[in-house]
């Protein structure tokens, strides 16, 4: 059965003047001259992604869309008209997201994650920035600590708003950003808490004596590379800590905490030297 808006393996059926038609369904897809590779030949498979075209027939591509129904993805915002927004995703035919499955009106030229739907009405490929919809929000298979992969969609007073693993939402706090972010960003995080209300919680730094070990060894490797000493110490400005070593003020002291244990760094009155 054709899959619009996915890849599709389909047969080569006949050669026309303006490019090949290719067997699916008992029916025949058009793939364009253009996007016709060499030395194919009729009865051989080829791979195509398959959408509709300007008058809403199927047609196929060898180009690769940057999504294909199903998928979370970060897009830019080509034009705007009375209907709707028209977002760049690699095709000719731009990725059409009608004022019905925006969360709030989109504007040309900004970037917004959306999540790439078949319209069963109508058959066309859509996009919808109403994300919360595609959430899971019941059963949460993860567990504090855990590794996800993280795709920041929206940003609030508190912090920044993530996809999990392509199935959840979580909370990413300004207090545990220590590089830039934006919509748009993919990132490697980890689950910091699970509420009652399976709200979570995210970092960007490993939870617990993980967070403490990689801090130990930034530190380490930061005063290797500044001829063994840094300019900071426990009374440092939370500011500067975060500006040259991309943590918090609570973990830095941790760490330096337990160098100086080991007896691998010494204080002085300004900063930290690596013995």
């Amino acid at each position: 059965m054709i899959k619009v808006g996915e890849y599709n393996d389909l047969i080569v059926e006949k050669f026309v003047d303006f490019g090949l038609y290719l067997l699916a369904d008992g029916d025949s897809i058009l793939l364009p001259k253009k996007y016709v590779p060499e030395n194919i030949e009729v009865g051989d498979s080829i791979k195509v992604f398959i959408y509709t075209d300007s008058e809403d027939r199927l047609i196929a591509t060898t180009l690769n869309p940057i999504a294909v129904v199903g998928d979370f993805a970060p897009l830019v915002v080509k034009d705007v008209n009375n209907y709707g927004a028209f977002m760049e995703w690699g095709l000719e035919k731009d990725l059409f997201v009608p004022f019905k499955e925006q969360s709030k009106r989109m504007q040309p030229g900004k970037k917004y994650v959306v999540k790439v739907l078949l319209d069963p009405r109508t058959n066309r490929v859509i996009g919808s920035t109403k994300l919360s919809f595609f959430f899971k929000k019941n059963e949460i298979e993860l567990k504090t600590g855990e590794e996800v992969d993280l795709l920041i969609y929206d940003q609030t007073d508190l912090g920044y708003q993530a996809i999990i693993n392509d199935k959840y939402s979580g909370m990413l706090y300004y207090n545990e950003v220590f590089k830039k972010v934006e919509v748009g960003s993919y990132l490697t995080g980890y689950v910091k808490n699970i509420r009652p209300d399976n709200k979570i919680d995210l970092t960007i730094n490993k939870v617990g004596k993980d967070s403490v070990d990689d801090a130990r060894e930034q530190v380490l490797e930061a005063l290797k590379k500044n001829n063994n000493f840094l300019p900071l110490n426990d009374d440092s400005d939370p500011e500067q800590i975060k500006k040259q070593l991309q943590m918090s003020k609570k973990t830095f002291k941790k760490a330096i905490g337990g160098l100086y244990k080991e007896k691998l760094i010494e204080f002085d009155d300004n900063g930290i030297r690596l013995k």
